[in-house]
């Protein structure tokens, strides 16, 4: 079962960086688009993460990438204590 759990699971992730291939290198790919909506999801679930130890609620950036500045990532910026 193990062993089929590790198949599965190595198939998958070929499958998934096989994607993610294809949309970096396709001449019909946003590629920036894709890379901003990443970094801004990211900020977003760190700026989650962080608010029950900063005491901070945040706002998460929910923009379309391209309309917001900084790949995304105002959120995380506009938080940060000054002072540090």
């Amino acid at each position: 079962m193990n062993h089929l759990t590790e198949s599965l699971t190595t198939i998958a992730l070929a499958i998934v960086g096989v994607a993610i291939l294809a949309v970096l290198v396709s001449r019909n790919a946003n590629t920036s688009g894709v890379i901003q909506s990443a970094a801004s999801g990211f900020g977003n679930s760190l700026l989650a993460a962080e608010a029950p130890v900063t005491g901070s609620a945040g706002t998460a950036n929910l923009s379309y990438p391209g309309s917001s500045d900084s790949m995304g990532l105002y959120a995380l910026t506009a938080n940060i204590p000054t002072g540090l």
